[in-house]
């Protein structure tokens, strides 16, 4: 299905691997021409090699940056001053527990999660909005709305981007610009994936017999009892960047393969 963003430039962060780069490579299939985002330059560099190998009728970027850092966020804007969509993947998550939560910790993670992403999105928005089309899209999580206590200091950042998705959304009103968020559920990341070869490393069990046994004894809510795959992240991010996608503002768009109980 041509999702009509061919030639469109999207700003991907944290698009060296994991749902980032899916997000990126879903794009880069539709004609866009996607700018990756990384701390490392070389790192980026093959990304981008990657990508434009495989669709060499785009133009990948490498826009290599710690967003975190004010500076380095302003050089970024002054090279790539003008984009059609910005995807806010980037983030951090570790399990802690509570007691072990210190406000270092909690300012990090506000830092990078929502601090970085917020400050993207209003250098963009605005020229989005000026010239009448551009998207928003931001990744947080089910613990968004379902918070397991393994990660308060991750919940809260992800719970927060879903408010400030909606508040960013409240601006576009009567434009073709829109603001949404995507919550994904436990998906097989890189390092995901390396967690779970290492739990049952002394079994002999192919990948997806060890991925079956630890989805029926950590998540047995959830109801496809596998990890969800990136691509399949990707496949949907490409829609709601898309022009088919213009109705759907502000909205927190649920992928969790099941795991909220709830009927909202």
């Amino acid at each position: 299905m041509d999702m009509g963003l061919n030639n469109k430039t999207a700003l991907v962060t944290g698009s060296t691997k994991g749902i980032g780069k899916a997000i990126a490579i879903e794009l880069a299939k539709e004609g866009v021409n996607v700018l990756i985002n990384g701390r490392n330059h070389e790192e980026v560099d093959r990304i981008v090699d990657e990508i434009k190998s495989a669709f060499p009728a785009t133009s990948p970027q490498n826009a290599a940056a710690d967003l975190v850092d004010i500076q380095q966020r302003e050089d970024l804007f002054r090279k790539y001053p003008d984009i059609d969509i910005l995807v806010n993947s980037m983030g951090i998550y570790e399990i802690m527990r509570y007691e072990d939560v210190d406000d270092e910790v909690w300012e990090r993670y506000f830092r990078t999660n929502v601090l970085a992403a917020n400050g993207l999105s209003k250098f963009y928005l605005p020229k989005m909005l000026e010239k009448g089309y551009g998207r928003i899209l931001f990744i947080a999580s089910e613990e968004a709305v379902m918070p397991s206590g393994q990660m308060p200091q991750y919940c809260m950042t992800k719970s927060m981007l879903l408010s400030l998705s909606k508040s960013l959304s409240k601006l576009t009103k009567g434009t073709e610009v829109t603001v949404n968020t995507i919550m994904p559920g436990p998906t097989l990341s890189e390092n995901v994936q390396q967690i779970i070869e290492n739990i049952y490393a002394n079994e002999h069990m192919t990948f997806e017999e060890k991925e079956k046994t630890f989805m029926t004894t950590n998540l047995p809510q959830s109801e496809i009892q596998r990890f969800i795959k990136p691509v399949e992240i990707g496949r949907l991010a490409a829609f709601i960047c898309s022009p088919y996608a213009a109705a759907f503002k502000g909205s927190p768009i649920r992928m969790d393969g099941g795991m909220v109980p709830t009927i909202y």
